[in-house]
């Protein structure tokens, strides 16, 4: 058994030469559009996304995002990275997304759009 228990002042010592994960900073990746460009992946489709700050809009393969994603889960599943990032209409997104079903689709284009936020 160990002759003395460790106190938080004695565990501190051990993290100083760690860094801490939030205070990393993403340099912001542009095109000459002020654009920022990702690929997201989900099952067998793959879709490449750009957004740019913007009201809101989403256009999937050409069409609106309600056109495309009729399902409100699916339209829902995308717009979860800008709830996480409380950025919910502040930038717009325009994607392609080819290969596999809807509910694949809708992933692939969640993850790109995550991809892309951190990016930006």
């Amino acid at each position: 058994m160990p002759e003395e228990s460790k106190g938080l002042s004695d565990l501190a010592e051990l993290v100083e030469g760690v860094s801490d994960a939030t205070s990393l900073s993403v340099d912001p990746k542009l095109d000459q559009l002020g654009r920022s460009y990702a690929t997201g992946k989900r099952k067998d489709a793959v879709a490449r996304v750009w957004i740019k700050p913007g009201p809101g809009r989403i256009i999937v393969n050409g069409r609106d995002l309600e056109t495309y994603f009729a399902r409100p889960v699916l339209r829902m599943m995308i717009n979860q990275p800008f709830d996480v990032a409380e950025r919910v209409g502040q930038y717009d997104v325009k994607c392609t997304v080819k290969g596999g079903g809807l509910s694949g689709q809708a992933g692939a284009v969640r993850h790109g759009i995550s991809k892309a936020l951190t990016l930006y």
